[in-house]
């Protein structure tokens, strides 16, 4: 049981220390529920430098959670492009929806109604609670975790059920009750800016004399992660099909990578096939068996796109066709001019991009 005193003084510590060294942000210092919920979904799987222009892109195209449920989803996947982890996109999409039918187009003021939205789960609904309407829930994400285990030494797995528990626990007691908002945002901060994940500047540290790992030199050791499950590898030949002045492109429905976004046609296969052997595929003969002067006068060097547990392997068959058969009927046909307006993944968009499309 950790002293009252002893977190008191941690809390005490970490909110200085946020008054003299937080960053200026645009979603800190604000209680707009809408623009902290969007500035927490971009930044859990975003550094905040990278994040920033996609946030104000974002807000700009979607002031108000009104706009947001007016979209199209692939309006809003288009204004996502780039951050990756698509299913956030469309869960804020289908979140703004439910705001706008369950609460009448107020973003909803209890926690318990919060963490009924899509998409948001124990730490997104904190941090609205806590920033936007000062209620005492703590947050614990990757920053606050890396915090918790140097200062009090716990060698726990932070991805372990048991662990993510006794962390929870853990934040709560810490969590300063008089400014949960404040002391929230100091915490994730000094995680971000201080005791960062490979060798933090400990000298500089305001609570290296109550710092476990610091006294013990396990700093380099902690959080302790569970070991990492294997990654398995997906092969993709996409066809960059040109007719006239267009492409081709597919919509992926199936609940599988990059679901709703945009792409080439593509077979997939064990290992990424050359020339001679896509020319031979059944899937290939398929769609270009009665089409007359096939050309596939160019392929892109091999590209590795890495997703949570799967690597993409990928490369891209240019192929020029002078007519098309009804084969084709099943892909949207877009104009080259046109094809930036179409949401696509990362892995596409490297291609357009070095293409100059």
């Amino acid at each position: 049981m950790i002293s009252t005193d002893s977190l008191e003084y941690i809390s005490g510590k970490l909110t200085n220390w946020y008054d003299d060294n937080k960053r200026d942000l645009p979603w800190r210092d604000i209680t707009d529920p809408y623009r902290i919920w969007i500035s927490e979904i971009i930044l859990q799987q975003t550094r905040v430098n990278q994040g920033l222009g996609y946030y104000h892109r974002f807000i700009e195209r979607f002031p108000t959670v009104e706009m947001l449920a007016d979209a199209d989803e692939d309006s809003v996947l288009k204004y996502w492009q780039g951050l990756g982890y698509y299913t956030r996109a469309r869960n804020i999409h289908k979140a703004s929806r439910q705001i706008m039918h369950q609460f009448g187009g107020v973003f909803p003021t209890q926690h318990n109604d919060i963490i009924k939205l899509a998409g948001i789960g124990e730490y997104t609904a904190a941090a609205i609670s806590s920033f936007a309407f000062h209620q005492p829930f703590a947050v614990v994400d990757g920053n606050v975790y890396r915090v918790l285990s140097r200062l009090f030494g716990i060698e726990s797995p932070i991805d372990s059920n048991s662990g993510k528990k006794e962390f929870a626990l853990l934040a709560q007691e810490l969590l300063s009750k008089t400014s949960p908002g404040k002391h929230n945002q100091a915490i994730m901060e000094f995680g971000a800016l201080q005791c960062i994940p490979v060798a933090p500047d400990c000298s500089a540290c305001p609570l290296k004399s109550v710092c476990m790992a610091f006294e013990n030199n396990l700093i380099s050791m902690l959080p302790v992660k569970s070991p990492k499950k294997k990654s398995t590898n997906r092969f993709f030949n996409y066809l960059f099909i040109r007719f006239q002045d267009s492409t081709f492109l597919q919509k992926r429905v199936e609940k599988d990578v990059w679901q709703n976004l945009f792409e080439f046609p593509l077979i997939e296969s064990d290992r990424l096939l050359n020339s001679e052997e896509l020319l031979d595929d059944e899937a290939f003969k398929s769609l270009f068996g009665n089409v007359d002067e096939v050309e596939i006068h160019k392929i892109s060097n091999p590209m590795k796109h890495i997703l949570s547990h799967r690597v993409i392997h990928a490369q891209f068959f240019s192929v020029n066709i002078s007519k098309k058969d009804k084969a084709f009927n099943q892909f949207i046909q877009v104009p080259l001019k046109e094809i930036d307006s179409y949401a696509v993944s990362r892995l596409m968009e490297l291609f357009l991009e070095n293409n100059g499309l």
